[in-house]
């Protein structure tokens, strides 16, 4: 599932077809022929333009000519004009343009004192006037930002004052502010064609035509916010894209890119000349400049900095002379840094920081932030100036060995505790801090763990809890006998945390340390031996879970953040079954979340108020993934899982979700991708037994054209889940081995099913195997009232796909089963099922002699024409419906006349589906292209070129 990055061989060109028209349209020879600057920051695009309008001018017959000279040499103002204009006049195949070479040169010789320039540029007007009134040329001139001002303005003269007519002229620049040499040239051109940024739909397709598939909607917010200002630059973009390639930050996800590394960490390519390059003209750093500005952008990745803290470096003895407020004044009229109304100061473009992080400092940056901190830290006092001063603590933090505990210690402390409510995020990095330098056998370390972990737990920072695990080990071998409460408190935030952020504590990588913590802190154990019930890990791993009938811990009451006893043997039998969850009241909310494993869902249930917030944690995300996927929003449950996994590889705290994986490959076999599906499921261990990964299993195998295997292995999954105590969700085993039995008219293997489920509620009793009898006692039986009741529990519980399938049950048993099945259909076009899904109630409507609702989702049909496949490329290049009618020549509306009926004929829904399967090579797996067509497709829309690795 890495990505494996594949270049077009026709470039990234995108979004740029009226200014490559604007170029050509003024290539072209005639009396009023004029002078078109193209002008835009670097990395725009402007090379790419011209080369564009040039190419299609020459494919007109137009002879384009390139003027270029070498800006190191000695000879600049008019004499370097005439010496690229005689470089350039030879490569049009006409002998008579060589006399007007040799007429310029010798007017060049004539001329060699700086006073007869005039007359030598008066002389190449006429004479270019002259060749190109004998055989019609265009010049083009890029790069010209690079020319001395002296050439510059020599061009300048001859383009407002002696005026070559006839000569088509299009040049290329950056913007420069008006004065001598490049910054003449907009008054002296005739027309100036500014390059605008990209669009985001254009950054989209640019990436989308690079990488050969789609970005994720989170891949492209990130893009642009590291980008900043710089967002709309190709050059940029390509930059960037190229970083996260070579470091392995793309995954791709159902046929999309995402990014496995945190925005913040997104770089542009780490080369010193391109970096310069993208900055614009005047403001780039000079060698010493970008020095200073690699050593401010470790110092601004480590803390906050202010301009009164170059002020006091700037008076500081010791200090670089490099780094002050002069320095910073020259990298803000760059445009390199930015200040804001309180003096902080950042980079403008945030991925231009992260690669000068890269790069290694001129500066030791450890003593700038101690020097930063132990200023105002002597000037005021470490309590004053860490309560006044909260950006001091992360300065702290970066100095690390430079500041003394005696001083560093109290002041993160007192960052922490005054600013616990208005930064939670501050204040726990420094809780943090301050506990790395406080002593294990200090008596107010027990205490400050117990801070650090009730700000985490009402904060929902799981990170920040996380990190308390290596102090909280730490302390548990010194007797802290009066800390033992605190300690306590801090352990069960640890597990807590681990579990939404489905981390195994208790795992052979954590290492014996953490098996420690369980053994001498039980509640921390008590709620990591949930995990296996959720399926976060092994079942059967790690403690046990409480006994039900066991005593209460003493002083554990139902009045903290945590379950206690009976809550946490509620939670198990919803699991595994038993009196506690027999129960149970709510319409069966406990036993669904259960079964989907849904750990925050079912600590909200039996929680209630008390149950902290979930945050934007791993078991947050998993709920979103089970509501989308019950409510038939399968989309949105889709994102919300590649979210989950690209979140669990960017290294942070955040774990994988095997449930939300075995969630995304149900969708797909439902779906009929099968090869997602299998993607899905090859990334979950062949050890991990939960309910939801054997569904998973057996369904990959129906849909893989092996239905004989399928029921043996679904029985298998079966078998092995209730052996590992895992009742809650066998019964959709169950019911999926039902469905298919009736499918194949195998009325024994259905009659074995409903004897299983029978049995499986005796032992579980939980709401959903009893909705399960009703459902396969009412097709069985052929009782419609059963069916009925059964259809009430799921509708009020929100079960989309069940749903449809007890329509089609309904509609096998019911007197009128026309009204069924519309249902049925409807319900699986709403899900977007695939063939062999939609097949199943087809058949069914056979066997009563019903008409199948026409599907409004037409399958493919015949091929595509030539005029098909120019608009679907034109759609995979993100061009708007205006874009194409512009090229066409026509009306949007007839756009959009046509984008439905190839809506209708490739079975896709939107632009995005379409692009998607023209870019992947689905269109060709239809047998929707042409053969010739089918050949011409680039390696990316063919399918995948070399290997991918998990």
């Amino acid at each position: 599932m890495t990505a494996v990055i594949t270049h077009r061989p026709d470039g990234c060109f995108i979004g740029r077809d009226e200014d490559v028209k604007a170029v050509a349209e003024a290539l072209r020879p005639s009396d009023a022929a004029g002078t078109l600057l193209v002008r835009g920051e670097a990395g725009i695009g402007k090379t790419a333009v011209v080369e564009r309008g040039r190419a299609a001018a020459v494919r007109e017959g137009v002879p384009v000519l390139r003027l270029s000279w070498d800006t190191g040499a000695e000879e600049a103002g008019a004499a370097a004009l005439a010496d690229a204009i005689c470089g350039a006049l030879p490569e049009v195949a006409d002998g008579r343009l060589l006399g007007h070479v040799t007429a310029i040169r010798r007017a060049q010789s004539r001329t060699a004192d700086r006073r007869g320039e005039w007359t030598l540029l008066s002389a190449i007007s006429e004479h270019l006037r002259d060749a190109a009134s004998r055989t019609p040329f265009a010049l083009v001139c890029d790069h010209l930002e690079r020319l001395p001002p002296r050439t510059a303005s020599a061009l300048a003269l001859v383009l407002r004052v002696f005026r070559p007519a006839g000569v088509p002229m299009v040049l290329a620049a950056r913007p420069t502010p008006p004065g001598p040499g490049t910054g003449e040239l907009p008054a002296a051109a005739g027309h100036v064609l500014d390059l605008a940024p990209l669009a985001p739909d254009e950054v989209a397709a640019l990436i989308a035509r690079r990488l050969g598939r789609p970005a994720d909607p989170g891949m492209l917010t990130a893009v642009r916010r590291a980008l900043g200002p710089l967002a709309g630059n190709p050059r940029a973009v390509l930059s960037l894209l190229a970083a996260a390639a070579e470091s392995g930050g793309l995954l791709e996800l159902d046929g999309r890119l995402g990014l496995t590394v945190p925005q913040e960490a997104l770089r542009l390519a780490a080369d010193a000349a391109g970096l310069r390059r993208l900055v614009p003209r005047g403001t780039g750093p000079h060698t010493e400049g970008a020095e200073v500005a690699t050593t401010l952008a470790h110092v601004i990745g480590s803390a906050e900095l202010r301009l009164e803290d170059l002020y006091l470096l700037e008076r500081h003895p010791a200090s670089p002379a490099d780094v002050g407020s002069r320095t910073f004044e020259g990298l803000a009229g760059a445009g390199v840094l930015t200040v804001d109304q309180d003096g902080r100061i950042t980079f403008a473009v945030p991925a231009l920081a992260a690669a000068l992080r890269a790069l290694s400092p001129s500066h030791d940056v450890r003593e700038l932030h101690a020097r930063i901190a132990c200023s105002v830290a002597g000037r005021l006092g470490t309590a004053t100036a860490g309560a006044s001063h909260p950006r001091l603590a992360d300065h702290v933090a970066a100095a690390g060995p430079m500041i003394e505990d005696t001083v560093a210690t109290p002041l993160l402390l007192a960052v922490a505790r005054s600013h616990a409510r208005r930064d939670p995020a501050k204040a726990m990095r420094s809780y943090r801090s301050a506990l790395r330098r406080l002593s294990p056998t200090d008596p107010g370390t027990p205490g400050t763990l117990r801070e650090a972990a009730g700000l985490a737990l009402r904060n929902a920072d799981h990170d920040g809890a996380l990190a308390l695990g290596e102090p909280l080990l730490a302390c548990l071998d010194v007797p802290h006998h009066a800390g033992r409460g605190e300690l306590e408190f801090t352990a069960r935030t640890w597990a807590w945390a681990a579990l939404h952020e489905h981390r195994l504590p208790d795992s052979d990588r954590a290492g014996p340390a953490a098996r420690t913590v369980h053994e001498r802190m039980p509640g921390a154990a008590e709620l990591v031996a949930l995990r296996g019930l959720y399926g976060i890990g092994q079942v059967g791993a790690g403690p046990a879970p409480d006994r039900a009938g066991g005593p209460e811990p003493a002083g554990e009451t139902a009045r903290g953040p945590f379950p206690v006893a009976a809550e946490r043997r509620l939670l198990a039998a919803a699991v595994t079954g038993g009196a506690e969850a027999a129960g149970e009241t709510g319409g069966g909310a406990l036993a669904t979340a259960a079964a989907y494993g849904d750990l925050a869902g079912a600590l909200h249930i039996v929680l209630g108020d008390r149950y902290p917030a979930s945050g934007d944690s791993t078991a947050a995300c998993y709920h979103t993934v089970v509501g989308d996927y019950l409510s038939g929003r399968w989309d949105e449950a889709l994102a919300a899982a590649r979210e989950i996994e690209l979140r669990g590889r960017s290294g942070g705290g955040h774990g994988v979700g095997q449930l939300a994986r075995a969630l995304a490959a149900e969708i797909h076999c439902y779906r009929g991708d099968v090869g997602q599906a299998r993607i899905w499921l090859d990334l979950i261990p062949d050890s991990l037994v939960h309910p939801l990964v054997g569904r998973a299993r057996m369904g990959l195998l129906y849909g893989s054209g092996r239905p004989d295997t399928a029921p043996e292995a679904g029985w298998r999954e079966a078998r092995r889940a209730r052996a590992s105590g895992l009742l809650a969700g066998v019964e959709r085993i169950l019911l999926r081995l039902l469905a298919h039995a009736l499918d194949e008219n195998d009325p024994r293997g259905a009659g074995r099913v409903l004897r299983e489920l029978e049995s499986l509620h005796d032992e579980a009793a939980s709401p959903l195997t009893g909705e399960a009898v009703l459902l396969a006692q009412g097709v069985l039986h052929r009782d419609v009232d059963r069916l009925l009741a059964a259809r009430r529990m799921i509708r009020q519980r929100g079960d989309a796909l069940l749903e449809v399938h007890c329509h089609q049950w309904l509609a096998e048993v019911s007197d009128a089963p026309r009204p069924w099945l519309l249902k049925a259909a409807q319900g699986a076009r709403r899900l977007g099922a695939g063939r062999r899904f939609r097949g199943m109630i087809s058949r069914s409507a056979r066997r009563r002699d019903v008409a199948v609702p026409a599907s409004r989702r037409r399958a493919p049909t015949a091929e595509l024409s030539e005029s098909d496949l120019h608009l679907i490329e034109m759609i995979s290049n993100g061009a708007t419906n205006r874009q194409i009618a512009a090229r066409l020549a026509c009306s949007e509306k007839t756009v959009e006349r046509r984008l439905t009926r190839l809506f209708q004929r490739t079975g896709h829904r939107s632009r995005v589906e379409l692009a998607t399967a023209w870019l992947d090579g689905s269109l060709t797996r239809l047998g929707l292209l042409p053969n010739a067509a089918a050949h011409d497709l680039p390696p990316s829309r063919g399918g995948r070129t070399g290997s991918s690795t998990r």
